[in-house]
């Protein structure tokens, strides 16, 4: 029996791993060219097949029975098959789009809402939010009446929500669009949850508008999708639990603060104990470069050297599930936070001046000037401030607790 996901790109999909906490253990990826797709279809051996990107409407014609809510939005995005080989199209993304707003608690009813996309999801965004009371509903498109180049006529929108695939991995620095034309922005929903803060989240958290990635909407369809097909019931409580556990994997834990203070030390503890991939940007620097972050700023200059650590830490931090020591001075670029703030909760390490360890550390003559300077990134940035006074053991455990608190994931 061969169950699956069918898509174009999907070599970080999360699939697999929600499906088998679902109870589905064999769950395969089948990532396919256009071409490929109407043969695999009627391949013969398929029991149940999820579709994604960009895949839903191609699907659709290959249905022999459609459930009323895929036959309603024109796409499809699970196909069950039954002995004869016939398919069942559902659409159990209007549910989790449902889960999703119902759980962030976005209010809906009389709002004004404006939904980026034209394709499968955002067909199924648009009737959602219509169903749930929603005043007016505007599909943004490229060429359509509404595009991009007229979005100051939306500009009462309330709710925005995103349903392209822009800002996606590997694609994290852009974004669709800017949010400073909508000032009475209340709510905006990024069905994309690789990265978990897509550039467009990012700037509604800084507008302090209620920002939501699409990852509990991706387990509520996955929980549906597993209760179909195995034809058990699956309590609705267990789409949190999914949820919290995925959380837990995925997001990175990163450590800032100043030079000396430990973070490579504690980064390592953490590391260790919760079975993940340790990224040191200093020692990526020194791997790339061969030569440390002291000999090239004493070398080539701070400025150059910032220039290599910035390179060096956009691309690191785009995977998920890591434990991430940055350098000192790392924050001091915003884009740098912003990258750091895409997939990661971020921790300062705050180690009172006199107890750094600043052996071999060019900059260490100015350490109080870079601390002022420093400290309110550092205190802006961070999810929590760590006192790294204390035994580098304890300002790990110290970290995992809070990490643990925040994601609702069991520790291992």
């Amino acid at each position: 029996m061969i169950y699956g996901l069918l898509g174009e790109k999907l070599n970080h999909s999360y699939s697999p791993y929600i499906y088998q906490q679902f109870g589905l253990e064999d769950y395969q990826l089948f990532a396919l060219a256009p071409e490929q797709v109407e043969d695999f279809l009627q391949r013969g051996d398929l029991v149940g097949l999820n579709v994604t990107i960009p895949y839903k409407k191609k699907a659709l014609p290959y249905c022999d029975h459609l459930s009323d809510v895929a036959r309603r939005l024109g796409n499809v995005n699970l196909l069950c098959y039954d002995k004869q080989g016939r398919i069942q199209g559902h659409n159990t993304d209007y549910q989790g789009f449902c889960y999703l707003i119902e759980q962030r608690k976005i209010e809906l009813t009389g709002k004004k809402v404006l939904v980026l996309g034209s394709g499968g999801a955002a067909a199924t965004a648009i009737c959602a939010c219509r169903d749930l009371g929603a005043r007016i509903v505007v599909m943004v498109s490229r060429r359509g009446e509404n595009n991009y180049r007229n979005l100051q006529r939306h500009a009462d929108t309330q709710v925005l929500i995103n349903a392209t695939p822009v800002g996606m991995y590997p694609l994290v620095e852009q974004s669709p669009l800017d949010l400073d034309i909508f000032p009475r922005l209340e709510a905006v929903v990024d069905l994309i949850y690789n990265p978990l803060r897509t550039r467009l989240l990012l700037q509604a958290e800084l507008k302090s508008v209620l920002a939501v990635n699409g990852l509990a909407m991706l387990v509520e369809q996955g929980r549906l999708g597993a209760e179909l097909l195995m034809g058990n019931k699956i309590p609705v409580l267990k789409s949190a639990q999914v949820y919290a556990s995925l959380l837990g994997k995925v997001e990175n834990i990163v450590l800032v603060g100043m030079p000396g203070c430990g973070k490579t030390t504690v980064a390592t503890i953490i590391a260790q104990r919760m079975g993940r991939k340790l990224v040191d940007t200093d020692a990526l620097i020194e791997k790339k470069s061969g030569l440390s972050p002291a000999e090239i700023i004493e070398g080539a200059g701070e400025a150059s050297f910032r220039q290599l650590e910035s390179k060096v830490l956009r691309s690191a931090v785009k995977e998920n599930g890591l434990v991430v020591a940055t350098g000192g001075g790392a924050v001091l670029a915003p884009e740098n936070c912003l990258s750091l703030r895409q997939n990661g909760r971020i921790y300062w390490l705050d180690r009172p001046l006199a107890a750094l360890d600043l052996r071999g550390r060019p900059l260490a003559i100015e350490i109080d000037k870079l601390y002022r300077r420093r400290r309110p990134i550092y205190q802006q940035l961070a999810a929590t401030r760590i006192e790294a006074a204390r035994e580098v053991t304890a300002s790990a455990e110290a970290i995992m607790e809070e990490f643990y608190a925040y994601t609702g994931a069991k520790r291992a």
